[in-house]
Formats: structure tokens, C-alpha cells, sequence
């Protein structure tokens, strides 16, 4: 259970695909023009994740090694055209906000990454888990970067409009906006990750230059590709 729960931490925080780990960038700068559809395109890829890591963890000792990507693919694109039926019968205003990004969920490079990475090599719950604290992390970026774009762009989310003497700022709805709102989102949570000092083993604010880690794989060579003066010396010592 441990194990689970630290699959879904990493996937919501720690390995967040969008924060992150800056994957699926696509989606996430074309349909996040309001909260709604950050977390409807969330929670599609979400289910998605969470079938496909979980079907291919169970075929992992089946599937031959040569036709593993074509193979997770054929399972990627099934779960995906149940999704979009499904969305298609239920939410069909949802699905015609998202339009062809649903069936784009296939070529999804989280949802591949993952069933590479983790599904196919571990296994049901743990790639189970995965698969949903990956999908939930990138739920909560889209619903967050549609809550701040439709919230400024609009000045309305999920419906609720603001008074009057809030003049929208319309740029933020259209695809510059996604960019503003994605870049500054991303170096606040980089800011709020940053805590530990250098002595400590975490990073510091002065990046590389600042840390006194002297194993850190990141130190290992400088701009140029010579190794540190400090690095050389600490291995002499040692």
C-alpha cells in the first residue's frame, strides 16, 4: 500500500506530467480556455491511463519485447474509443468543446511514457496507482491553468461571472495567453520546490554553482564539459 501511495504522490506532485515534467503540452495549451475543459480532458485521459497501465501490466510476460509499441498502442487507442463514445453519448457538449483532442489522447506521450516506463515492468496495483496519480496530476494542472485563463481571460469560471469592474483581459483566452499562464504557473511551483539549502542535499536557488553536493549527478560537468575543480579534488581525497 506504501508503494501505492507513493505512486499516487509522484504523479500529483513529485512527477507532475505538466509541471514537471512538461508532457502532453498539446492538449494542455489547446483546451485549457476554461476550467471545465481542463478537467473534462483530465479526467478522459485520467481513465485512460488507468485501464491501458492496467491492462498492460497484466500482459507485460505476454507481449513480445519487438512489438511492444505497437502492441500498447492497440490498447492505448481501444480504451480511448470506448472514452469517446462514451463522452459522445453523455457529455456531448463537453465533447464538442474538446473536440479532436479526444481522440488525439492516443498519441498522448504520457499515456505511452508510462506504459513503457512503469506499466510494462511492474505490477496490476502498483501500475494501477500510476496510472491514477499521473492522470489526477494532470487533471488538477488543467483544471488550474483553465480556472486562472478562463477566470482572467473571461472573467467568469464555471459560470460564476465577476462584477462588472473587472474588464477582461481577452488575450489570456486565446493561445498566447495558454503560454503566459502555463510559463508562470510552472516557475511558481519550481519556487515552491526549492526549499531545502544546499547543505542539506536539496537544491538552492543559485542552481549548480550554489551547491555544496559535490555527488550530485547535475555537477558533473560545467558549460564546456570540464569537470569542477571541487570535483576533481573531493575524488583525489577520496
Amino acid at each position: 500500500m506504501k508503494r501505492c501511495l507513493e505512486r499516487l504522490y509522484n504523479g500529483i506532485i513529485k512527477e507532475n506530467p505538466t509541471f514537471v515534467l512538461t508532457l502532453g503540452m498539446c492538449p494542455t495549451l489547446a483546451v485549457t480556455t476554461s476550467a471545465i475543459n481542463g478537467i473534462g480532458m483530465g479526467l478522459s485521459t485520467a481513465a485512460v491511463l488507468v485501464m491501458s497501465n492496467m491492462l498492460i501490466s497484466m500482459l507485460r510476460n505476454v507481449i513480445p519485447d519487438k512489438v511492444r509499441i505497437p502492441a500498447y498502442i492497440v490498447v492505448i487507442a481501444s480504451f480511448v474509443t470506448i472514452v469517446d463514445f462514451l463522452m459522445e453519448g453523455f457529455v456531448p457538449s463537453l465533447y464538442d468543446s474538446l473536440g479532436i483532442y479526444i481522440p488525439l489522447i492516443v498519441v498522448n506521450c504520457i499515456i505511452l511514457g508510462r506504459a513503457e516506463s512503469y506499466a510494462s515492468k511492474n505490477p496490476v496495483l502498483p501500475s494501477i496507482f500510476d496510472g491514477l496519480g499521473m492522470g489526477l496530476g494532470f487533471t488538477l494542472a488543467l483544471t488550474i491553468i483553465g480556472f486562472v485563463r478562463e477566470l482572467i481571460g473571461s472573467g467568469q469560471v464555471f459560470g460564476i461571472k465577476l462584477p462588472q469592474v473587472f474588464e477582461p483581459i481577452t488575450i489570456f483566452v486565446l493561445a498566447p495567453g495558454a503560454f503566459f499562464v502555463l510559463a508562470a504557473l510552472t516557475a511558481l511551483q519550481n519556487k515552491l520546490r526549492i526549499k531545502k539549502p544546499a547543505e542539506s542535499g536539496g537544491c538552492s536557488a543559485e542552481g549548480c554553482a550554489g551547491c555544496g553536493n559535490l555527488s550530485c549527478a547535475g555537477r558533473l560537468f560545467t558549460t564546456g564539459g570540464q569537470k569542477t575543480e571541487e570535483q576533481t579534488n573531493g575524488k583525489e581525497e577520496a
